[in-house]
């Protein structure tokens, strides 16, 4: 089997997927850092590993965990071993800490959150239409970035003031290009960053997650302060990650094919479809770390190994044609159905997907709305992913506005 090495720098995650499928259902990989992985590249082989109980979070199963070959200094540590959380823990473990994250992401509680979206939507809006008329906006920083992550940090009841140190550090803490020497120092640093707002909610509690998990502790839960620690960062780290490049990668969609966009604009496409076809098309995860081997486990016509780490390429699968037929490469928002598992499949699902798709289907069709006239305001091809071997997410999404709605050229 041939090692495909992914690209640290993400220079062609479109030409890295196609060669991912090519090699099979199974396919041997190599990490940043020379770690070697196995990577699912097909739907329905991943739908079946995900639900596939021989296939663990625990990390004392990787056979290079276990050899030493894993050094703590390397760049994506902080994905394959992040302290216990409900991302590393399977079973009874997992599902206690998984129902209590649940219960607070309730399509009723999220429900709750639209009016907030709506007005920090808005608001959004109001800056950008402030913007010297042709003059292009990175609309990354100025409207996909501040609404996931002012919308997660309102559930998790994270002070603004925090923002840009969280900013900060996981930057370093997705990117492939941290220098190995301050990657222990970013991870104390995140530690200690999500430790202060947990002793800030235990003295001061609210009506939010956070408050919620530790009154769940108090109430006899059980949850170390090391479990609500790493679940506040997961699900911080995820919430807003997920939806930025969700935003993002629907006005790129769009604009590259204007035709649907007209379609879209006169209300011929519904938005739902835009956002599930983006999610499929070009998903906001390109790979999901790490999973476990605890025999051998038949893929297809291959094996994954005991003991071996696996990925989940979801850039890859998103495309295969054995699930979406000869059309899986064309982006159509009108594509139905469209059973794609962009947020995951089983146990592991993303339990803030409701959540990701409410902030997208406010935001975009407001978007759209106000600024009709959108377009990129360079070529797509000159468009640049970050060195994020996890997260399909651009540098910056310049674009030109056009006049907003009403109002005169």
């Amino acid at each position: 089997m041939t090692r495909i090495a992914l690209d640290p720098f993400v220079r062609d995650l479109d030409g890295e997927s196609a060669a991912l499928r090519a090699a099979g259902p199974l396919a041997e990989v190599e990490l940043p850092g020379g770690v070697h992985v196995y990577a699912v590249t097909r739907h329905a082989e991943a739908r079946a590993l995900l639900t596939d109980s021989r296939v663990v979070k625990d990390i004392n199963v990787w056979n290079a965990w276990q050899r030493g070959e894993i050094p703590m200094d390397w760049p994506l540590i902080g994905l394959a071993n992040p302290g216990r959380s409900m991302l590393t823990v399977d079973g009874a473990d997992h599902r206690r800490l998984r129902t209590l994250v649940a219960q607070a992401l309730t399509v009723k509680r999220v429900e709750r959150l639209r009016a907030g979206i709506e007005a920090l939507t808005n608001a959004s809006l109001d800056r950008l239409a402030a913007h010297p008329a042709g003059a292009p906006v990175d609309l990354k920083a100025e409207f996909a970035y501040p609404l996931p992550m002012n919308v997660i940090s309102e559930l998790m009841g994270v002070d603004a003031a925090d923002h840009p140190r969280l900013k900060e550090l996981f930057e370093k803490f997705f990117s492939t290009q941290t220098p190995p020497e301050e990657v222990p120092q970013m991870m104390a640093d995140l530690g200690t960053l999500f430790t202060k707002i947990v002793d800030s909610k235990r003295a001061n509690p609210g009506d939010d997650l956070t408050s919620a998990l530790i009154a769940a502790s108090e109430d006899g839960d059980h949850l170390s302060d090391e479990e609500i620690v790493n679940t506040l960062q997961l699900i911080i780290a995820a919430g807003h990650e997920t939806t930025i490049s969700l935003i993002v990668n629907v006005v790129e969609a769009l604009a590259t094919h204007p035709e649907q966009r007209e379609k879209v604009l006169k209300g011929e496409i519904g938005w739902d479809g835009v956002i599930e076809e983006t999610l499929r098309w070009n998903t906001p995860t390109s790979h999901v770390l790490i999973r476990f081997a605890t025999e051998d486990i038949k893929v297809g016509d291959r094996v994954l190994p005991k003991g071996e780490g696996l990925i989940v390429s979801f850039g890859a699968l998103g495309r295969d044609e054995e699930q979406y037929g000869p059309t899986a490469g064309d982006f159509d928002a009108g594509r139905t159905p469209n059973r794609h598992i962009a947020f995951g499949h089983g146990p592991h699902v993303c339990p803030g997907a409701a959540l990701s798709r409410l902030e997208a289907g406010i935001a975009l069709p407001a978007l759209y709305e106000r600024f009709p006239e959108l377009d990129l305001a360079v070529p797509a091809a000159e468009l640049r992913n970050k060195p994020i071997v996890t997260q399909n997410d651009l540098h910056e999404l310049p674009v030109k506005l056009g006049c907003p709605f009403g109002h005169d050229a």
